[in-house]
This record gives C-alpha cells, sequence and structure tokens, in this order.
C-alpha cells in the first residue's frame, strides 16, 4: 500500500467492495468526474411519467398525510429522518430491514419515531409474499440502496411504476446513480472525505476535520421529505407515478458552494437548542428509558410540540400497515 497514491487505494478498494476515499481540498474534488456531473444536476431530480389516475385520499385523520402508506427501505440517518418527517406529518410509516442486516439500537432510537419497524428476508419465499402485499397497498417507497441491488428483486422505480401504477419512488444515494461512482456506497462522513468539507473543517490545517453534525443527511432527509410530500400532492391532483432521487454528495455541492457559515458561538456551549424527552418501550434487547432529543421541526396547523407515542426497537413490529 505504501507505494500506492491515495487515489489508486481508492479505486483498489472500490473494486474489491471496501469504502476507502481519498481525502480531496475543494479543488481536487471540483476536477473529478463525478463532481462535474453532480454539479450539473438538480438538487432534487424530480421526475413524472404515465398515466396513472388520481389516487383517492384514505381517511385517516386530519393530519396533512394521513391514510398515506410509506415503506421505508432505508438506513441510518437521511432516509430515517425523510421517513420520519413523513411519519410526524401524519403517514403510515413502516420500516423493512433484512434480519441479517441489524442496525445499531440507539440508532434506530434517533429517527424511529412515529413508525412502525418488521424484519422481511426478500429472500425467502413466504416473507417475500408479505412483501408483496404490503407494496400493492402501499403509496410511496423510499429506498437507500444502490439501484442494482434493488433491481434483482424488481424493486427499482421502473419496475415499480409499471407494476403499481401511481406509486411514488424516492431514491437516496451518496454519489448520485450516473457517472463513474454512480454505483458506488457511501456515508456522510466519506462525502465530507472526499468533497473537501474534511479539509476545510481541519483544526490545524493538516489533520482532516468534520462538520460538528452529519449535515449532509439531516438536510438531505429534509429535502426528500418535502419532495415525497410535493409528489404525493400532484399525483392526488393530476396523477401519474414519480421518480425522486437526492444525493448526498449533491447537497455537499450546494454546501460547498455556500462558503463557509458563521458558527460563532456554535461550539462554545452558547447555542441553546430545544429539546424533548421521548419514552422508550422495553424489548429485543433494550431496556426502558428515556430518549432525549429534538422535537419536531415540521410546521402545519395542528403539528405536534412532542413525539407522541413512544419509540421501541428496531424490528420489534409486524410487517402490516396500521
Amino acid at each position: 500500500m505504501s507505494e500506492w497514491t491515495r487515489f489508486d487505494l481508492e479505486d483498489l478498494a472500490a473494486a474489491a467492495g471496501a469504502l476507502v476515499f481519498a481525502v480531496r481540498d475543494p479543488d481536487e474534488w471540483r476536477q473529478h468526474p463525478q463532481a462535474q456531473i453532480i454539479g450539473d444536476a438538480p438538487i432534487v431530480r424530480f421526475g413524472s411519467s404515465g398515466d396513472a389516475a388520481p389516487r383517492p385520499w384514505r381517511d385517516g385523520g386530519a393530519a396533512p398525510l394521513a391514510g398515506i402508506r410509506v415503506l421505508d427501505l432505508t438506513r441510518v440517518i437521511a432516509g430515517p429522518v425523510a421517513t420520519r418527517d413523513l411519519a410526524v406529518a401524519g403517514a403510515d410509516v413502516l420500516r423493512i430491514d433484512s434480519p441479517r442486516l441489524p442496525e445499531a439500537p440507539w440508532q434506530h432510537l434517533d429517527t424511529g419515531h412515529e413508525k412502525h419497524s418488521a424484519l422481511i428476508d426478500l429472500d425467502d419465499p413466504s416473507d417475500r409474499m408479505r412483501f408483496e402485499e404490503l407494496m400493492s397497498t402501499a403509496d410511496v417507497v423510499v429506498h437507500g440502496y444502490r439501484p442494482t441491488a434493488l433491481a434483482r428483486y424488481g424493486l427499482d422505480p421502473q419496475s415499480l411504476q409499471e407494476r403499481f401504477p401511481g406509486i411514488v419512488v424516492a431514491e437516496l444515494s451518496a454519489w448520485g446513480t450516473d457517472g463513474p461512482w454512480g454505483d458506488r456506497r457511501g456515508f456522510d462522513s466519506l462525502v465530507q472525505a472526499a468533497s473537501g468539507i474534511a479539509v476545510l473543517e481541519s483544526g490545524d490545517g493538516a489533520t482532516p476535520g468534520a462538520l460538528p453534525a452529519q449535515a449532509l443527511d439531516h438536510a438531505t432527509g429534509h429535502f426528500l421529505a418535502a419532495a415525497i410530500s410535493t409528489a404525493i400532492r400532484a399525483q392526488r391532483t393530476v396523477g401519474g407515478s414519480f421518480d425522486i432521487a437526492m444525493s448526498l454528495a449533491r447537497t455537499a455541492h450546494e454546501l460547498l458552494a455556500a462558503g463557509p457559515a458563521d458558527n460563532h458561538g456554535a461550539h462554545n456551549g452558547q447555542a441553546s437548542l430545544p429539546t424533548t424527552s421521548v419514552p422508550v418501550r422495553p424489548g429485543a434487547g433494550v431496556s426502558a428509558a428515556t430518549v432525549i432529543c429534538a422535537p419536531p421541526i415540521l410546521d402545519f396547523p395542528g403539528a405536534p410540540m412532542e413525539y407522541p407515542s413512544p419509540l421501541h426497537p428496531w424490528g420489534s413490529d409486524e410487517p402490516v400497515w396500521r
């Protein structure tokens, strides 16, 4: 390895399926072919297709997205943040994970508010049949897996729209789905490293730093939830099927273009942020506890100021709609 450049290591690791990315400064990133493709892309890819009739609203209550059914096939932060917003706005969000890909319990407690979380193995015939039953009445599918990983199950946007006209499919990726890195995996910290943010956040000018929060994840998640809500309203008004996509790298591009922020006092304990306490229902290796977290951020008539239901452990629900 000592004879390789950082870029050699990056490419060889990718060929082996490993997650390794070279730390670049912003100028190096701007010259990369993936950065140039991302720079020409919209922040939110928002497309409609087909002539599916508008779906009727289900009677589920007064909340803006009451009655909307969302299959959440996302993990960790960005996708779960988006579906948490949808759940707070009244949607019936059912998160589905493979039992072979467990998530850290604390991670789910940060983003699992108002959702159900169930385990389904798509390689098991009986589980696959149950999943297809859920899909048949879903209004939205949100996924954060690579397109090739879902295509073998027929869960890519084109297949879903052909099988379920009127559906909204939202994709999250690290680097976008086009270009030389369109099939590479990644997450917030790696995007910060490759895009030049880690260099800009360096404390000593030499050691890579990091943003004080996973800002790419959270910003992308909230934008995605807004785009999904816009698509639901359009579908219920004019019809059609919708395909939405966002990437963490595109959000990073926008953050870099905005220039440095004035963070005076933010790292010195001077910033006062609101918090709320949410009880945790014990089970699946999680003890009864209370989670201190930020309150819901949505602002609409009747929006909750607190999370009304207790959190519960990852994978502890049955795979059924409410």
